[in-house]
């Protein structure tokens, strides 16, 4: 793993364990904001909170939900808003994280809006409020709480999950409840989950009003000297493609076949498509994609390459989806956030 900070911690996973469909658990990124995360719970005695505009508050321990509730699970990756932010030019301020800060985990746990239902929303509620136990150094640092519309915690799709690929949830990954938003970025799966608030308006807070936020126009490119005035908060996963086969440096022999592999993904519609190019986006040519693991999940992609010539090749590669999204060429914003121009792959044969 790569460190990029210890307060919070900070840890990109190798590109060449994004060559597993599912990420072990040992090797998932690691993200938090706050830098006093909770290092020991008595799992015992620790409780999720059910609070604000419910017939009924509920306080459950971790036998509740695991008895009480039916299970369900989901493959579905996490990426962080910020993966990739390196890439960006010019540059921008935040952790610089290659393509490591993302992971594709099986989840498990319980539905949200069936600890909900049983907490009963009352007319009126529109909002959902989720806080973690993970707090800042400082007096005055706001707290990590991120929010929802309530059509979509009562979507049926929102975990409170207790599970990570079969085993209970690592403590640097958000143990022991992790809230899983399927095809949004990471910053709203908020980790050591322990506090759920229904709201009869819109939550405001630091995280989602002031950090976060992405250009009101989405077909708007920023650039340093023309910000968007108008800003919302991020929420879906933009469409990209990545290589993970070969690796920045890496070599290749002229006249041998060499697997050149991939990933693609978004907000969970179908990716229909992906194409590489060996000659700098002149040419292109459709790869073969793996099976689906789950709409929420990334897509392999691969395809053989026998270069015939020695030499530098730039490489590059798109994907398109069941919607017709496509990749653009070029993307900027302020904070680096939801990178979903071309990757590009610099290689030398010999």
């Amino acid at each position: 793993m790569y460190l990029l900070t210890d307060r919070p911690p900070q840890l990109e996973t190798p590109l060449n364990i994004l060559r597993q469909d599912i990420t072990p658990n040992e090797y998932f990124f690691v993200r938090w904001h706050l830098s006093q995360i909770v290092t020991k719970i008595d799992i015992d005695t620790f409780r999720l909170y059910i609070n604000g505009d419910v017939d009924k508050q509920l306080t459950l321990s971790m036998n509740d939900l695991k008895t009480k509730f039916a299970p369900d699970s989901v493959i579905a990756l996490a990426i962080c808003s910020g993966n990739s932010r390196s890439t960006f030019s010019p540059k921008v301020p935040g952790s610089q994280w290659g393509n490591g800060a993302m992971g594709n985990a099986k989840w498990k746990g319980v539905r949200l809006k069936d600890i909900l239902a049983m907490a009963g929303v009352k007319n009126g509620a529109i909002n959902v409020s989720f806080q973690g136990m993970d707090k800042g150094a400082l007096p005055g640092v706001p707290n990590f709480v991120k929010s929802l519309e309530l059509s979509h915690a009562m979507d049926g799709e929102v975990l409170v999950a207790y599970e990570m690929n079969g085993e209970p949830i690592p403590m640097l990954n958000g143990y022991p409840l992790k809230l899983v938003v399927p095809g949004w970025y990471a910053t709203y799966w908020v980790g050591s989950l322990n506090t759920v608030n229904v709201l009869a308006d819109t939550f405001h807070g630091f995280w989602m009003d002031k950090a976060y936020q992405v250009a009101k126009n989405p077909a708007l490119n920023e650039s340093p000297d023309s910000l968007s005035k108008s800003t919302v908060p991020l929420t879906n996963i933009n469409l990209h493609s990545i290589f993970v086969e070969p690796e920045p440096g890496d070599t290749v022999t002229v006249n041998k076949p060499r697997l050149v592999e991939g990933l693609a993904f978004n907000d969970g519609a179908r990716i229909q498509k992906v194409e590489v190019s060996f000659d700098n986006g002149k040419t292109w040519m459709e790869t073969k994609l793996n099976p689906e693991l789950g709409k929420y999940s990334w897509r392999r992609w691969k395809c053989d390459w026998t270069p015939k010539t020695a030499g530098r090749y730039h490489l590059c590669v798109k994907a398109t989806d069941e919607k017709g999204r496509t990749q653009p060429d070029k993307q900027w914003n302020r904070s680096g956030y939801a990178r979903d121009f071309i990757e590009h792959l610099d290689v030398t044969v010999n």
